[in-house]
């Protein structure tokens, strides 16, 4: 079974770092483009930053120059920093793969991510 286990959130104030961690199951992680979706209350999930199997990024403008994804294929996991964190950063954070090799998509549960101003 995939699993996908996403750890690292919690409350933070405005101007703080928290880095979130994601593992994955082996069987598909060194194949798979990785990414962090966040949803806020109210909003629609929305692709924060992206990191393909071989290692491009792209991010979403609003956290350009504060995120960074990396990934280490040694211990499955998709890592996410965050700094200078902004209320509006506030939202659960959610970890997905997409594996080239089962063409299918999988997703973690969430964890939350609340930044108090």
């Amino acid at each position: 079974q995939v699993e996908l286990v996403e750890s690292g959130g919690g409350l933070v104030q405005a101007g703080g770092s928290l880095r979130l961690s994601c593992a994955a199951s082996a069987i598909i992680f060194s194949t798979s483009d990785m990414a962090w979706f966040r949803q806020a209350p109210g909003k629609q999930r929305e692709l924060v930053a992206r990191i393909s199997f071989i290692g491009s990024v792209n991010y979403a403008d609003s956290v350009k120059d504060r995120f960074t994804i990396s990934r280490d294929n040694v211990k499955n996991t998709v890592y996410l920093q965050m700094n200078s964190l902004k209320p509006e950063d506030t939202a659960v954070y959610y970890c997905y793969g997409n594996s080239r090799t089962r063409r299918a998509d999988y997703w973690g549960q969430g964890t939350q991510v609340t930044v108090s101003s």
